[in-house]
C-alpha cells in the first residue's frame, strides 16, 4: 500500500563587449538525501526547492531532476549520459545566493553547481516530435480559479514557513492529505477501484508536469490558460500501475482494487482514464507536430566532488 502512496509524490554586457560574470551560489554543500520511504513513514518529505531570503533548499532530489531544475526543461527534453532517474540517488542541497541575487537567477546558479561539482556538460538539439497539444475543450474550461495566497507577513518575530511536505493517511488508510508543496494541498482517496485526486492550487504548468507521467508523448500547453486552479480527477489502478512500470516499480496486482486481470494499461491508449479525467475539467490533448528543444548530456558524473 505504501509503494502505491509513492505514486501520489543574459545581461547586456554586449553594450561594454566584455562577458557577464557567471552567476554562482556564494556557498553549496551537497549531501545524500535520505530514504524516501523514511520519509513517508514519518509524514515528513524533504522534496523539491524552497528559497527563503538568500538560503536555497533543495530536497531529495536525483541528478536527473536537477538537471530539468536548472534548464527549465521536461523530463522528455533530456537524454543522454545520466538522464535515467530510476533508482538514481537523490541529494539534498543548501547553498547561499550571492548578495543582490534573485529567486530567479537561482536555475542559472544551479548550473554553474551542476558542472562544477558533477562535471555536467551538454548540448542543445530542436527536432520535430509527436505531442499532445493540452487546448481548451468547446464550453471553455470547468476548473475553479483557486484562492489567493494571503500576504506574506511582515512580523520579523513569525515563525519560518516549513518547507517539509507533509503526508497524512486518513483514520482508514483509504486516503490521505499531501501538505506544503507548491500547489497547496492534494487529497487523495481511494474510489470504485482507483484513486481520486483533489488539488487546491494547480497552474497549467503543474497540470501539465501531472499529467505527462500517464502519456508517452510531450504534452505542449496551447490553453493560453493563466493562473492557479482547483482540479480534480479520477485514475485507475490500471493506469497507475502503467505509470508505476515505466518507473520501475513494481504494485501487486490486487493494489488498491480494480482488475488485477486487467493487467497495466498501455500508457499511450488515448481510451484511458486520464483522457476522461481531463474532459472533465473542460480540456482536452490533441495529437499534433511540433518543434522541440532537447538537451542531450555528453558527460556527467555519477556522485559529486566533496564539499
Amino acid at each position: 500500500m505504501r509503494t502505491a502512496w509513492g505514486l501520489v509524490f543574459l545581461a547586456a554586457a554586449a553594450v561594454a563587449q566584455t562577458p557577464a560574470a557567471k552567476l554562482e551560489f556564494e556557498v553549496a554543500s551537497i549531501r545524500p538525501a535520505g530514504p524516501i520511504e523514511k520519509m513517508v513513514a514519518s509524514g515528513k518529505m524533504h522534496i523539491g526547492m524552497h528559497v527563503d531570503g538568500a538560503r536555497v533548499d533543495i530536497g531529495s532530489m536525483s541528478l536527473p531532476d536537477l538537471i530539468y531544475l536548472a534548464y527549465k526543461v521536461k523530463r522528455f527534453q533530456v537524454t543522454g549520459a545520466g538522464s535515467d532517474g530510476i533508482n538514481a540517488p537523490r541529494y539534498d542541497i543548501m547553498a547561499k545566493l550571492p548578495e543582490g541575487a534573485t529567486k530567479d537567477q537561482v536555475p542559472e546558479m544551479l548550473q554553474a553547481l551542476l558542472a562544477d561539482r558533477f562535471k555536467l556538460t551538454l548540448h542543445r538539439e530542436t527536432k520535430e516530435q509527436s505531442v499532445y497539444a493540452l487546448v481548451v475543450a468547446k464550453g471553455g474550461p470547468k476548473m475553479k480559479p483557486a484562492a489567493d495566497d494571503p500576504p506574506p507577513s511582515t512580523d520579523p518575530d513569525a515563525p519560518k514557513p516549513d518547507n517539509n511536505v507533509k503526508f497524512k493517511m486518513d483514520g482508514g488508510g483509504q486516503g490521505a492529505v499531501v501538505s506544503g508543496g507548491q500547489n497547496g494541498n492534494m487529497k487523495v482517496s481511494m474510489a470504485n477501484g482507483g484513486m481520486h485526486f483533489e488539488m487546491e492550487k494547480m497552474p497549467i504548468s503543474a497540470l501539465i508536469d501531472f499529467l505527462a507521467r500517464f502519456v508517452e508523448k510531450p504534452i505542449v500547453d496551447m490553453t493560453e490558460l493563466k493562473g492557479n486552479y482547483q482540479v480534480a480527477m479520477d485514475l485507475s489502478m490500471e493506469d497507475l500501475r502503467a505509470v508505476a512500470k515505466s518507473a520501475g516499480v513494481a504494485i501487486p496486482p490486487g493494489a488498491g482494487g480494480g482488475d488485477p486481470a486487467k493487467g497495466p494499461a498501455d500508457i499511450s491508449e488515448p481510451t484511458g482514464s486520464i483522457f476522461s479525467s481531463i474532459q472533465q475539467l473542460g480540456l482536452k490533448l490533441e495529437p499534433r507536430k511540433a518543434p522541440l528543444e532537447f538537451l542531450i548530456v555528453d558527460h556527467v558524473e555519477k556522485t559529486p566532488t566533496e564539499n
